[in-house]
């Protein structure tokens, strides 16, 4: 396929500027609305409740929507001006095929030809080269029911076992260490058992600029007395507010766990009867850490050997604790390890299952949570059923109405697509609100592998980086412009109401996906008239699994402001019931499908599973050739990829470009200044931006936020390497050298006010 289209001022007029984008209007908030619309925030896993102004079909403002029981009306800066998308003038409202003979590279199309384009090019790939050969990317950000009909479409309109979706970059490290530990993968605790913990253990989490709402509830933990330890190589907003800062050496995660297990076994701060009537496991684990002293944990980790022991003195004597953690810990090779050797120091306290006693991990995207229980995961089926799992392939082939050896096996993860498609395996690919340009690693090898593919269809409402490599683009839907569900950090289903219609030829990402399937002649099952019916489906498809919403109704949702997964439709006699959800997993007694009353957690026989954790170091260390470390992370005022926020002006305003930030000490070293432009090199690439001088970091570290694309963006630089279990990348460490450098060719072609 052709390769993306250069910057021209055609390009900048139809489109917005490739490298940046425009601030976009400011709305005039103060109209009289039409309507409010009580919704949801568009952005990250805390799904804050909202109230959106709606005047004329257009989202005009805001009202804080203080009856919601986990923001009570809060809101962060992206959820104060998240209303500002929706008139950007960015906004796709039509269909755009590539045209090579025009200078911006696309021409305007209508909606019916570029459908008819994308289901010719799909037949097309796949009569020629096989069912496999064409691959489909989703979004953990869209609603639930989305996310489920597209790994239908995937598996049964398309045939093809190659679906994955963008949250294996975010907490599949996580999911999967639950699922080993717990046999479930969700947090374990609503938010409100926050403030009960008496130690709260907050591991590679920045949690008041990623999930700015969950600090006032570790605030309320503080002012009733509650000892806060964060581990994290900066010293970030909310860690300055902590009784104690562990500033990790990028990577030694599992190291310091295995430290922190080593003090609890010596000093005894286990609860046995725990331990033994619902665990097991242990005396490996006990094992494993045998040689983890403290000593040789303060070598490994950089923290010092005081504060590892007042850390583990103060976790293995409390009576209550609440241990949460992200990307920090799990975006590594070592990353599902790290995350085991955290639950097993939860495991070890017998902390888990009772009010302040818990476990939870911090979801980034907008649906993460519901994106992969129903569907778009490369090896998972709704109800986040087992793909290889005979009985599970049963149960979804029958609702899916298919024969259940029609049903694929599992594909790969995203990132190994695109080692698919650098082999040959694969010659086209949809891509669903995902901007792998800018969010994967190595973003020059995805730009090549996108440029190798015969077809690249994309769906977005933004044109996106990606987009600008595609052959056709469908203008789909923003949050706000259809209904359906999707599953905050906690585990709570909640409802994301329409409060506009989309605009122009723009169309809601269901009825894309069913005119797609319309179009090659295999509609059937995807005649969905509505989200309701749609979820309808998903409740059947969901139920007597794992992640059951069988229970589950848009009605009750509305009268509860949300329900806790599991939620069955029966009891476990078979009785229809009404239950209300489950908050707290792992409560003496719960009932769950698997251990079928033998213990609380999912497993024939009702215990959970410590693991005996060896630790590795990163891919890449540090060298005399690339002696700094890398890590990456975000913001307050910007959101994944930066396709969405980039375009509101108050939030690009606050942040309005990547910096890396430095210790004085390394700066000195380099003879650099706050504010110079300085070049971040590794063995893939470099990029150059303005530095900024701090003393939150440590001296060994530097970081760069991941949220801008081209000459700006951080995975020019960062590695490939993948956990071995969960895929997901080692975005949080890799080798780079730095030097001070004049201003780069980007910065001039950028406007004053970018």
């Amino acid at each position: 396929m052709a390769a993306e289209p250069p910057l021209t001022p055609e390009l900048l007029a139809k489109f917005g500027p490739l490298k940046s984008y425009p601030t976009g209007r400011r709305l005039d908030s103060s109209l009289d609305p039409d309507r409010l619309v009580k919704t949801h925030c568009c952005f990250c896993g805390q799904q804050c409740g909202i109230q959106l102004k709606v005047k004329d079909n257009e989202v005009v403002g805001f009202e804080p929507w203080e009856e919601f029981p986990f923001n009570k009306g809060m809101l962060c800066p992206k959820g104060v001006r998240r209303y500002l998308q929706g008139s950007h003038h960015d906004r796709l409202t039509s269909a755009y095929v590539r045209d090579p003979s025009r200078p911006e590279g696309f021409r305007a199309a209508p909606y019916d030809e570029a459908i008819r384009r994308v289901a010719s090019e799909i037949a097309r790939i796949q009569a020629k080269y096989g069912n496999d050969a064409f691959a489909v990317l989703g979004g953990a950000s869209m609603t639930t029911e989305k996310c489920y009909l597209l790994g239908k479409f995937a598996r049964v309109a398309l045939k093809t076992r190659h679906i994955d979706y963008n949250g294996r970059l975010c907490m599949v490290s996580a999911a999967a260490a639950n699922k080993k530990a717990f046999g479930i993968d969700r947090a374990a605790n609503p938010t409100s058992d926050i403030p009960l913990a008496e130690v709260i253990w907050i591991g590679g989490a920045n949690v008041a600029e990623c999930a700015p709402i969950t600090t006032s509830y570790i605030w309320q933990a503080r002012e009733n007395g509650a000892r806060i330890i964060n581990v994290d190589p900066r010293i970030t907003p909310l860690a300055r507010t902590c009784d104690l800062i562990l500033p990790i050496k990028p990577g030694r995660d599992a190291a310091l766990f295995a430290g922190v297990l080593h003090l609890m076994i010596e000093n005894d701060w286990l609860d046995h009867a725990f331990i033994r009537d619902h665990t097991v496991g242990f005396e490996k684990a006990a094992e494993a850490v045998r040689d983890w002293t403290p000593r040789k944990t303060a070598e490994v980790t950089g923290i010092a050997e005081r504060a590892i022991r007042q850390a583990a003195e103060w976790w293995g004597t409390a009576k209550t604790s609440y241990l949460m953690h992200a990307r920090g810990m799990e975006q590594h090779r070592s990353g599902v390890n790290n995350c085991l050797a955290s639950i097993d120091i939860v495991l070890a306290s017998g902390r888990i299952g009772r009010p302040g006693c818990g476990y939870s991990t911090i979801t980034g995207q907008g649906n993460g949570q519901g994106g992969r229980e129903h569907g778009q995961k490369c090896d998972q089926l709704p109800g986040g059923r087992d793909i290889e799992n005979p009985e599970h392939r049963r149960h979804v082939a029958a609702v899916w109405d298919i024969p259940e050896p029609e049903l694929p096996h599992a594909g790969v993860d995203c990132y190994e697509l695109f080692r698919k498609v650098e082999r040959g395996e694969i010659k086209g690919l949809l891509s669903w609100s995902f901007n792998p340009v800018v969010s994967l690693p190595d973003s020059a090898f995805i730009k090549r592998m996108l440029q190798k593919l015969e077809f690249v269809a994309n769906v977005d409402f933004f044109m996106s980086e990606t987009a600008r490599f595609a052959d056709v683009v469908l203008p789909g839907s923003q949050h706000e412009e259809d209904e359906g569900t999707v599953c905050s950090t906690e585990g709570r289903v909640i409802k994301i109401n329409q409060a506009v219609t989309p605009p122009g030829d723009a169309k809601q990402d269901w009825r894309i996906l069913q005119d797609i399937a319309k179009a090659m002649g295999r509609e059937r099952g995807f005649t969905f008239a509505s989200s309701r019916d749609i979820f309808e489906e998903l409740r059947r498809a969901s139920q007597g699994g794992v992640a059951d919403y069988s229970g589950i109704t848009y009605e009750k949702i509305e009268a509860r402001m949300g329900v806790f997964w599991p939620c069955p439709s029966t009891d476990p006699e078979g009785t229809p019931v009404d239950h209300p959800g489950t908050p707290r997993l792992f409560e003496p007694g719960s009932w769950n499908p698997v251990a079928r009353g033998a213990g609380p957690f999912y497993f024939l026989d009702g215990k959970a599973r410590f693991h005996a954790i060896t630790y590795e170091p990163p891919t890449e260390d540090t060298d005399d050739e690339y002696p700094v470390i890398l890590t990456t992370g975000r913001v307050v005022s910007m959101f994944l990829s930066g396709n969405q926020t980039r375009r509101i002006g108050p939030l690009v305003d606050q942040y309005p470009e990547p910096l890396v930030e430095l210790h004085p000490v390394l700066a000195g070293k380099h003879g650099i200044a706050d504010g110079d432009w300085v070049t971040v090199e590794s063995r893939r690439g470099s990029l150059t931006v303005r530095c900024q001088v701090v003393t939150t970091i440590r001296p060994d570290v530097v970081f760069v936020p991941y949220h801008w694309g081209g000459d700006r963006s951080v995975n020019l630089v960062t590695i490939a390497a993948q956990d071995p279990v969960s895929k997901i990348p080692e975005y949080k460490v890799c080798a780079v050298r730095l030097r001070k450098s004049g201003e780069p060719e980007y910065a001039r072609r950028l406007q004053p006010n970018q």
